[in-house]
């Protein structure tokens, strides 16, 4: 399996959003380096060029620096009095339709171009990596994602909780399957991993789309996880922040497949049992989004590694 630390390099003719909004690294400067060149150059840790890329513009993006901190404040006031009505209140409510169409305009209206990209990918990249565990796990017939949204309106379609959903039922079917097949991680081994739905994801955002206010990703997420709490039940939004802290567990169901532990340091949300608060919700889930991309690029790597060795075997056959 390719090493982790080896990034193929990749031209950025391969998508189509590159001519804009795309970083572009400045000519190096010995005694005045830049911090963004060095983040977007270094390859010790290997990202999606195109996605790394939007990283970068949006921690460069002037919301950040100015606008997160009092965002952080209200949000955590805001989420504090809401999770206190909630918790008082004889009753619990929801509304699914408006959290996701209200996340759709919100994200369209005030969040810049590059953290609506990061986000609509992300669901897809969630959706490759579920299905990829399933190609090769204890129980292929369980129920694949279909969840894969091509742009921010897709997410009007409840692709949030759907996300959400995804994740605890194959968890679930996932352990029962391991249960009741005790053998199978020798039986995975015995015929390859399979590397079927590691597959390139196509999205499609407005770049021309541009206003002198679009939040960076952080703070959106901040200011769009109390609308979230709202939206939701109690139960619902435990739900969904305890899932973030799952991402030990998916490292840890990679490892045992692939047999690679080396690049789980990576993994930063840990610990599901140990429940973190709520008001951290939106650190982390920058971070979930950060580890699913640091994930998935292995994948994609150890997918060139192994469509080179059957290229290899093919041709001494």
């Amino acid at each position: 399996m390719q090493s982790i630390n080896q990034e193929p390099k990749i031209a950025l003719s391969q998508t189509s959003h590159a001519e804009d909004g795309y970083y572009i690294p400045q000519p190096h400067d010995r005694n005045n380096p830049s911090v963004w060149d060095a983040l977007y150059l270094d390859q010790a840790i290997p990202v999606d060029p195109v996605a790394k890329s939007y990283m970068i513009k949006d921690l460069q993006n002037w919301t950040r620096n100015y606008l997160l901190l009092p965002i952080k404040l209200i949000a955590n006031i805001s989420l504090a009095l809401i999770m206190t009505m909630k918790r008082l209140l004889p009753f619990q409510f929801s509304n699914y339709k408006l959290m996701h169409r209200s996340a759709a305009w919100f994200l369209k209206t005030f969040v810049s171009p590059e953290a609506c990209y990061l986000i609509v990918r992300h669901i897809c990249l969630g959706s490759n990596i579920v299905n990829f565990l399933i190609d090769n796990g204890p129980d292929a017939t369980i129920a694949k994602s279909t969840l894969y949204p091509l742009t921010v309106d897709d997410l009007a379609k409840n692709a949030f909780l759907e996300h959400d959903l995804i994740l605890y039922n194959f968890v679930l079917d996932y352990s029962k399957a391991q249960q009741e097949n005790p053998h199978w991680l020798q039986q995975v081994k015995d015929r390859g991993l399979t590397y079927g739905s590691i597959q390139p994801v196509p999205v499609e955002v407005d770049f021309s789309r541009r206003r002198w206010l679009q939040l960076d990703l952080e703070s959106a997420i901040e200011l769009f996880k109390v609308f979230y709490s709202l939206c939701l039940t109690s139960e619902e939004f435990e739900r969904a922040v305890l899932s973030l802290e799952f991402d030990e567990n998916f490292g840890c169901y990679f490892s045992t497949v692939t047999g690679d532990h080396n690049w789980n340091h990576v993994i930063t949300n840990r610990h599901p049992l140990a429940p973190e608060s709520p008001f951290g919700a939106a650190r982390r889930l920058l971070l979930h989004g950060i580890i699913t991309e640091y994930l998935h690029r292995y994948l994609e790597l150890a997918k060139v590694a192994s469509d080179s060795v059957a290229s290899k075997k093919t041709l001494t056959n």
